[in-house]
Order: structure tokens, then C-alpha cells, then sequence
């Protein structure tokens, strides 16, 4: 597999090819491209089921956290009902765990009815509709075939999505420039509708079919256009979302574009169309007949073999892929050469810049001179900064101690900022699905995140916030949008400014993330943070002062256990989202089980800093909380990490102090891989062969046998030096020590092997592996009494027979 392959993380999936609508400036059917002809009108569902699966194997291969799929024709609602339910449940169910789905279907609107709702609320399909302003403006293009004017029907759509059983499934409005049309006109005609986004398109077009000109007009007419919108937009407070706008803020700030028509961004999109071929962005039909074609089809080949497409590599190389004129432009990292549709010319292909060069120019410097920073709140917090992962380039260093299986604290803090990252982005992610731009908490937030950034850091690095936006993405039921709320809350309360935030109380509890919960009865609570705690109030209740004390015994707090070294971890036992590990939670912890739990970690960490300080310098760094978990079956020991929860794991609090610290360093063996395989590939994701763990009796993925044995390493290890400190010492102690020991050495060893013949490693990978053999020949030479090496033989032998 190629190491530097880009995944496809937007796919359109085209469910009708026809229209009805006879927009005369429709790319599909208007311009260059024919091939809509030859397509049959309604995608079948053999194509659909492969498509489904195509996309959630390359989600699985590339271990995506979010994949977004937007329904799209011609017209998607032509497809019916049962279709498209149809789709949005094939692709649902194709997606791998801890995938989370942003479904949403993109309409002219003239179809859209309380049934098409009801069908997009029940599977989670935001609603994108195409209005190019007020009925002048959409009348000059947007019309029927017989020239009847469609505005009314695309209007009584859009007050359809805004009634309140509907908003949140309100995604925005995509309208079309024309220079013809008043400026201030369309834009006061889509602010009317509320919208949470608009994207204001520059039509398609080449040098060989230029774009329209007015007579008399200046050189740039479309950057006038955009800025005199620009101009109302700011003059409102950005009401709504602007991509154009807000991509040349974020571009000239060294950030990433939000749209493929602007910036450096390698381009993440495919389409599938009806017959199951991919294409290329839809855009490319305006080039030439035949341009977005690949050749590639759903059914013979795979989204990495169309991801090493010679034209998806093309719109993915970033500065390299533009033209000399481009690279050598001043406005280049926000320009990005603009849409690459848009650079054809016969002759030269796309080596061009684009046709409305000297508009994105004047739109960039006419944006830049203005200058004016955005009002606190107006521009979504985490858009604005944390779609930008902090992912850190590690050290050569830094890689080799990862690949050893270890990590020093330096290390593991660059995995937690870009875990952060991560946790940003998919946050992100539920501002723009969930339409809740001009909400309060996202206000507070933004201010929160420019003023008390620290506070905003401090919550949001809270493992399970991830793990509820993963949840929430994924239409999960139990992961409401109340949280959101409460994390602005306890963002508020560490912030200690005096903010006041409203946040409605469900299931009995306020949860204030990092900060406990405090019993309350369901209905609205007003919050207000302050410099030595906070104040709730309720309707009909005097308010409740919190100040670290226990509020009547109704608050209670996230309780920290103070060890040596100053570490101080979360004993998290009242986060609802902590039951993200595969074993059930225990409810919070009474004062005497809340004592064994201190007793035992301190006694665990101390033997963790004697016995395994290559693995307890990471442990400290990055493990934030522990999760009681209820005893196993029997009671046997169980614990667990979770994919969607960097800084956390879930143990059952075993019978005895070093069995504890054994599990905390297990397990955060997998906290540390799974960031780690956040970043990088290290083998090929489509090997989809299973292999056999020594310790398992089932095969597993290879992933799953990587895991496994990066988890061993801290095992052999713990075993190892256990076995050290019994050197030459009788009793039962001393020989279990040796008995694990010679059983674990041999069967990571073992499995490190397995790995490296996979043939599936990438180079980073076979670097993991040589790292792991390095670390685990040591513990291969420590020599053993001859009836030790028999046991453990016999051992694995019962172990086979037994699996």
C-alpha cells in the first residue's frame, strides 16, 4: 500500500440521475459533460449494496473517525422514499465501530414534504437546499421546463425545515452567483430564511467558456459581488456560516480551507454515480466531455485504487500541482489556485490559473484590507482553530521509543495535543451537523476558547467529550445535544470569569464534564461560574452555591487520587458517557470502596515507578482518568481501553495491588497505539486475512494481533522484573513470577514475528516491529530453571489444545 495515500473522507452518492428542473445553468446537464445520458435514472440497489460496502471497508481501512455522504442527482428526492431510506441504511450499517456517519441529502427543494422529513428525522439526514436568492434572482435560471418559476415551492421547503420539529435537520442554502442579480437583494432574500450556512458559488466555468461580463463592468465584477455581501455579512455579525468568507480568514492565518475551492488542501472527495462508476468532483463536468471520468467502478475496484487515480492525485498535490503562474502569486495559500474545474483551458489542461483569477485576488485582498478581527463568539469555535489536529511531527527520537513500546513524558503529551486535535475536529463536526450555530454554549465557547483557553483545553481534553461527539455523529441517542451545553458549563466554571450559561437538566443531573454532577430536577438551570466555584439556579428552588463541598450531599465531584509524583488521576465515576468501554461501569463509589481504591493505586503506582519507569514516565503524562468497571464473570479480572477515549481506561479494581498496576500499564499499551495509528498507517489496511495470537484461541485481525502485542510488551516486562526481584528466592510468589514470565516472553516474541512476516507491515510499521523484537530479546536471554521452561511449555500446550 502506498504509505502517503490520502483516504476519501466525503462521498456523493449520486441515488437519481435525472432532474426536474430545467436549470439553464446546471453543470450536469448544461455543460461539457454527456455521460448523464448513458446512466440509468435511479442508482439499483446491487450498486447501492456495493457502494456501502465500499465505503465502509475504506472507513475501516483507514480507521476514520467520520465519514460524511451526501445524497445527490440530478434530484435526490426523485429517488423516493424507500430508496433513500433504503441508502442512508445500507451505508449506516456498512460503517465499522467508532465510524461516525454525517448523512445529508442535497435538493432543489420543490419536492421536499412533511413525509421526506419525517423519513431524514428518523435516519439523521441534514438538508441542503439550492436558492439562488429572491424570486428574481432564482427565477433567472431556476425553472421548470415549461419556464414556470419554482421559488414558491423551494420557499414552502425551506419553511418546512424551520419549523421546530424539523430545524435541526436544516443545513443550508447553496446559491449560485450571478452578477445580474442584486448583491444586497440575494443576500437579504437567504437571511430572511435564517439559514445556518450559505455558500455563495462562483458558476462554473473555464478559459475556454469564460464566465459572464457585465457591459461597462470592472475587471473583477465577482469579487464586487462577494464583497459587497461580505460587507452585510460582517455588518450583521456573521449570522450565519459563510464558507468563501471564512476560508480566507482561516487561509491567511495558516489554517485549513473549508471548501475545495479555496486553499492548499488536498482534495478528500469522491463520487459514485447511478452505475456505479466513480468520478471525480462533479465540478470537472464543466471542463470537457468525459474530464471527472476515472474509469473505476464500484463493483471491480476498491476506494484506494481510486484514491491512486492519476486526477485525484492531481487535485491532492497541494502548492507542487499548481501552475508556475500560481505558485509564484502572493495570495496562493488562500487562493489555492481556486477550484480546479475552473483552470481548464484546451491545450494546457489545468496548468492554468483559475479563469476568475483576478476576482479571487481582489476577493482575498479586499477581505484582508478590512481587516476587522471577528466579534467574540460570531465565528464557531472550533472550526475557526480545531479542525487544525495539533498534530506534532514526533522526533526520529520520539518514534523509536513509541516503536519500543515505551515513550517518555514529552511523547506522550505530542500524542495527547493531537489527540486534542482530534477531539476538536469532531467537534467540529457536531457544530456543523447539528445546526446549532447560534447557540449560546457554542457562543460562550468561542469566547471561552480566546480568553480562558486553557479552561476550553482543560475540558475538552476530557477523554469521554470524544467519545460523545463520536456518539453524537453517529446518531446515538443516549449522546444528547445537552452536553454541549455542560461542556460549555464546566469550561465556564474552571474560566472562574462570572459567565452565565443556561443548561437544561435531563435524568436527574446537571453534569459539569471534569467536575462532577449535582442532583437537580429535570427543566432549564441557569449556571454561574465564579472565582471559588459556581451558582445554580432553578425555577422554584432557592439557588445552590457550590464551592468543592458537597452541596447537601447533592454534588458530587469527579474525586482526584493524589500519588507520588504529583500525579493525580480522575477516579471518574460520574461522567455519563464513561460507559465506553466493552464492560458494564460501576455506579459512583461509596466512601469504603472509594478508600481501597486509593490504597491500591497508590501501592500500583508506586511499584509501576520502581518496576516499569520506561512505561510509568508515559502513563503519567497522558493517563488522565480511570473508569471503575463492575467485576467480570466470576469476578475475574477485567479492564479495557477505548478507541474514542485517549487518557482513559476501565478496570475493575482487581484483588491486589500489582495485578492493578499490571492492568494500568496493559492498558495504556492501547491508549498509546491507538493515538498513535490516529497518525499513521503502519500496515495495509486492506489485508483483511486473520491471524493467530498466541494468548488468543480465536484469529484475529491484524490490527488486533498489533494491538495485542504492543499491550505484551508491559506484560513480559512486568513478568520479567518481577522475576529479577525474585532471583534465587523459594516460594509460590516467586515461582508464579517465573512461570508468567517464561510463557509471556515467548509468546510476544512469537507474535512479533508474526507481524513481521505479514507482509502487510508498512515501513513504519516494520520499524514498530523491529522496536518491539529489540525490546523483547532481552527478556529472551534472562536464563530460567530447566522445570520453569518445561511448565510453561506445558502451559501453552494445554492453551492450544484447550483454544
Amino acid at each position: 500500500m502506498t504509505r502517503n495515500l490520502l483516504p476519501f473522507t466525503q462521498f456523493v452518492v449520486k441515488v437519481h440521475s435525472r432532474c426536474d428542473l430545467a436549470c439553464d445553468h446546471c453543470y450536469v446537464y448544461e455543460h461539457a459533460d454527456t455521460s448523464w445520458r448513458a446512466r440509468p435514472k435511479t442508482i439499483s440497489d446491487q450498486v447501492l449494496a456495493k457502494a456501502a460496502e465500499r465505503i465502509g471497508e475504506h472507513a475501516a481501512g483507514h480507521r476514520l473517525p467520520v465519514v460524511r455522504v451526501v445524497l445527490h442527482g440530478g434530484e435526490p428526492l426523485l429517488a423516493g422514499p424507500e430508496r433513500l431510506r433504503r441508502t442512508a441504511e445500507a451505508i449506516r450499517a456498512a460503517l465499522p465501530p467508532g465510524c461516525a456517519l454525517d448523512l445529508r441529502i442535497h435538493t432543489n427543494g420543490v419536492l421536499l414534504d412533511r413525509r421526506f422529513c419525517e423519513l431524514f428525522d428518523e435516519l439523521d439526514v441534514r438538508v441542503g437546499i439550492s436558492l439562488d436568492g429572491d424570486r428574481a434572482a432564482n427565477d433567472r435560471h431556476r425553472r421548470y421546463a415549461d419556464g414556470r418559476s419554482s421559488h414558491p415551492q423551494v420557499l414552502r421547503a425551506v419553511e418546512l425545515l424551520r419549523t421546530p420539529g424539523f430545524r435541526h435537520l436544516y443545513a443550508g442554502l447553496l446559491c449560485t452567483i450571478d452578477i445580474e442579480n442584486d448583491p444586497a437583494a440575494v443576500y437579504h432574500a437567504l437571511a430572511e430564511l435564517a439559514p445556518p450556512a450559505v455558500d455563495f458559488l462562483l458558476p462554473h466555468a473555464t478559459w475556454d467558456t469564460p464566465p459572464k461580463l457585465l457591459p461597462g463592468g470592472g475587471p473583477t465584477p465577482y469579487a464586487q459581488w462577494l464583497l459587497t455581501v461580505y460587507d452585510l455579512w460582517e455588518a450583521a455579525g456573521r449570522p450565519f456560516a459563510v464558507r468563501t468568507f471564512e476560508s480566507v480568514h482561516r487561509t491567511s492565518r495558516g489554517l485549513s480551507s473549508l471548501t475545495e475551492a479555496l486553499g492548499l488542501d488536498p482534495a478528500d472527495l469522491v463520487v459514485l454515480e447511478t452505475d456505479g462508476t466513480f468520478e471525480q468532483a462533479d465540478s470537472l463536468k464543466t471542463a470537457y466531455d468525459g474530464a471527472p471520468a476515472t474509469g473505476l467502478d464500484v463493483h471491480t475496484h476498491t476506494l484506494d485504487e481510486v484514491a491512486r487515480h492519476p486526477g485525484m492525485m492531481d487535485r491532492q498535490a497541494g502548492l507542487a500541482g499548481l501552475s508556475a503562474t500560481c505558485r509564484a502569486c502572493p495570495v496562493v495559500r488562500s487562493c489555492g489556485g481556486g477550484l480546479y474545474a475552473h483552470r481548464y483551458r484546451s491545450g494546457s489542461g489545468f496548468d492554468n490559473p483559475s479563469v476568475y483569477c483576478g476576482d479571487l485576488m481582489s476577493l482575498i485582498n479586499g477581505i484582508g484590507e478590512r481587516g476587522a478581527p471577528a466579534p467574540a463568539g460570531a465565528l464557531p469555535l472550533l472550526p475557526g482553530q480545531a479542525t487544525e489536529p495539533a498534530v506534532p511531527v514526533l522526533t526520529d527520537r520520539q518514534l523509536g521509543e513509541l516503536a519500543a513500546g515505551h515513550g517518555g513524558a514529552d511523547t506522550v503529551r505530542a500524542l495527547a495535543r493531537a489527540q486534542l486535535g482530534i477531539t476538536r475536529g469532531l467537534l467540529a463536526a457536531v457544530w456543523d451537523a447539528t445546526g446549532l450555530r447560534t447557540s449560546a454554549a457554542w457562543e460562550l465557547l468561542a469566547e471561552l476558547d480566546a480568553a480562558a483557553p486553557s479552561a476550553v483545553d482543560t475540558v475538552l481534553g476530557h477523554p469521554y467529550v470524544r467519545a460523545w461527539a463520536a456518539r453524537r455523529l453517529g446518531g446515538d441517542a443516549g449522546a444528547g445535544p445537552g452536553t454541549l451545553a455542560e461542556l460549555a458549563a464546566a469550561a465556564a466554571v474552571r474560566a472562574g470569569r462570572g459567565d452565565r450559561l443556561t443548561v437544561t437538566v435531563r435524568g436527574g443531573a446537571l453534569h459539569l464534564p471534569t467536575l462532577g454532577r449535582l442532583a437537580l430536577p429535570d427543566g432549564d438551570a441557569e449556571i454561574t461560574g465564579g472565582p471559588d466555584g459556581f451558582t445554580v439556579r432553578t425555577a422554584g428552588q432557592d439557588p445552590i452555591t457550590v464551592d468543592g463541598r458537597q452541596a447537601d450531599g447533592r454534588w458530587q465531584p469527579v474525586r482526584r487520587i493524589r500519588l507520588a509524583d504529583g500525579w493525580t488521576p480522575a477516579l471518574e465515576d460520574t461522567d455519563p458517557q464513561r460507559d465506553s468501554h466493552q464492560w458494564p461501569v460501576q455506579p459512583r463509589l461509596d466512601e469504603a470502596e472509594l478508600l481501597s481504591w486509593t490504597g491500591a493505586l497508590r501501592e500500583a503506582w508506586e511499584l509501576l515507578g520502581r518496576d516499569l519507569p520506561r512505561y510509568a514516565e508515559g502513563v503519567r503524562a497522558g493517563l488522565t482518568v480511570l473508569t471503575p468497571l463492575l467485576p467480570g464473570p466470576d469476578g475475574r479480572d477485567v479492564s479495557a481501553a477505548a478507541r474514542q477515549a485517549f487518557g482513559a481506561v476501565g478496570i475493575a479494581r482487581p484483588a491486589t495491588a500489582p495485578t492493578l498496576g499490571l492492568l494500568i500499564a496493559h492498558e495504556f499499551q492501547h491508549v498509546k497505539l491507538g493515538a498513535v495509528l490516529d497518525l499513521w498507517d503502519l500496515h495495509d489496511r486492506a489485508d483483511t486475512r486473520l491471524y493467530h495470537a498466541p494468548w488468543r484461541p480465536d484469529p484475529r485481525p491484524l490490527e488486533g494481533l498489533l494491538q495485542g502485542t504492543y499491550a505484551h510488551l508491559a506484560v513480559t516486562e512486568f513478568w520479567g522484573t518481577r522475576t529479577l526481584a525474585y532471583d534465587g528466592l523459594p516460594g509460590a510468589a516467586a515461582g508464579h513470577a517465573r512461570l508468567q514470565f517464561a510463557i509471556w516472553r515467548t509468546y510476544t516474541a512469537q507474535a512479533v514475528e508474526r507481524l513481521a512476516e505479514s507482509g502487510s507491515l508498512t515501513a513504519l510499521g516494520l520499524r514498530f516491529a523491529a522496536g518491539m523484537r529489540e525490546t523483547v530479546a532481552p527478556w529472551l536471554a534472562v536464563a530460567l530453571p530447566d522445570e520453569v521452561e518445561r511448565a510453561a511449555d506445558r502451559a501453552r500446550e494445554e492453551h492450544a489444545v484447550s483454544g
